[in-house]
């Protein structure tokens, strides 16, 4: 019997509400040995206070050792095994937009980037360049046209867009073109199997034409893809846990894992202080709520130790008008460690912090790395959280006589 054949068995229905709130990244290093952390040297009073009648714990997204995606990650939050339900980034970005996948679809995920004069990678994401610049450049890419397939292309945040293939015979496992690195050439899209052969020549044609298209673009002069998936198939928050789900994010991506998973994407917010705004609107209407927060992580990657520790006190900031609501279950964690000293992510362990009426509080009066790895819940699978928090709100019933 695997975690979603227990839920289905075991869900209370009950008036609880239950609060995920999602740093992404939040897990950081010192800079030098014996330093803080990003969460240890930031501002966080009123995590801090919550840590007092909480347990925390340390999550491992994945598995020890293994640094996850932002889709493994977050597929591990919400209690899904992320090796048994493998969700390619490009199905996650479409969705998120609102494109509706139709099976067979094979959708990817693409940055522009800023290739030098020798046609090596000088700029993996072309500057961060912001959106109204970026978009008619998607739009420009709709003239790319290769017989027999049907080509959607659109724009998403930034530096960041989605192509859809339409067509008989595309299979999703073709390997991304980002080499991951500057100075270096593009890679070309290779299928790792026969099924997904055609899927590869297409983007290598589409790739051809954009390099033409985009040849003038003073940043943005070419583009990688990455995350090619076809359309998954994922059992709904209200199949497995008996939940009115609902997702607040910024961020397109989250936005399509969380449509995935069966949660209603509500609001529109472009800010932490928006989100909330959304969360007490729909306060009566839903009993989860997801709530995704960027910027720990692209703050991480980007090296900025300090730009994430402000990030993070902001994120704290928000706090307070969430338990003004009364949540009987609050969970504060992250998908993943980002830390700016590693510039990416990596797969240390995330703090972790669960805050209810009858968790057992484990004597910590801070949320910090230091603390979630003495605290009371240990290291955990994250795909445990969800049953740690349905039993918290009393939506679990016994197992067994």
């Amino acid at each position: 019997m695997d975690i979603h054949e227990l839920t289905r068995e075991l869900q209370v229905k009950n008036d609880s509400k239950i609060v995920m709130m999602v740093a992404d990244g939040l897990g950081g290093l010192p800079l030098q040995a014996g330093g803080k952390t990003e969460l240890e040297t930031a501002a966080t009073p009123n995590l801090d206070a919550l840590a007092a009648r909480g347990v925390q714990g340390a999550s491992i997204p994945v598995l020890p050792g293994i640094s996850p995606g932002s889709g493994p990650g977050h597929l591990g939050l919400f209690g899904y095994d992320p090796l048994k339900y493998q969700i390619g980034r490009g199905a996650l970005e479409a969705t998120g937009i609102g494109f509706a996948l139709q099976q067979g679809d094979v959708a990817i995920r693409c940055n522009f980037c800023t290739l030098d004069a020798d046609g090596n990678i000088s700029d993996r994401r072309a500057g961060r360049i912001p959106t109204e610049e970026s978009a008619p450049l998607a739009i420009k890419l709709r003239e790319v046209s290769i017989p027999g397939v049907e080509i959607f292309v659109e724009p998403v945040k930034e530096h960041r867009f989605v192509v859809v293939f339409r067509g008989e015979g595309l299979g999703g496992n073709v390997k991304d073109t980002d080499p991951q690195a500057t100075g270096v050439p593009p890679l070309d899209p290779v299928a790792e199997d026969e099924a997904s052969q055609k899927t590869a020549e297409v983007a290598s044609q589409f790739l051809a034409q954009a390099r033409g298209l985009l040849a003038d673009q003073p940043k943005a002069n070419f583009h990688t893809m990455r995350g090619f998936a076809a359309k998954p198939d994922l059992p709904t928050y209200e199949e497995v846990y008996g939940l009115r789900a609902a997702a607040i994010a910024v961020y397109p991506m989250y936005k399509g894992l969380a449509r995935l998973v069966g949660m209603d994407v509500v609001g529109e917010a472009t800010t932490l202080e928006e989100q909330i705004d959304v969360l007490k609107t729909h306060w009566e209407d839903y009993d989860f709520f997801f709530i995704h927060y960027k910027y720990t992580d692209s703050t991480g990657e980007d090296g900025n130790f300090d730009a994430k520790v402000d990030k993070t006190a902001e994120f704290d900031s928000a706090l307070p008008k969430v338990m003004e609501l009364e949540p009987e279950v609050l969970v504060v964690t992250g998908d993943h460690s980002t830390p700016a000293y590693l510039k990416s992510h990596s797969w240390h362990p995330v703090p972790t912090l669960l805050v209810s009426d009858c968790c057992r509080p484990d004597g910590n009066t801070e949320f910090s790395e230091s603390a979630a790895i003495r605290g009371g819940l240990g290291q955990l699978e994250a795909k445990y959280l969800m049953t740690l928090a349905l039993a918290n709100a009393g939506r679990l019933g016994k197992y067994g006589a």
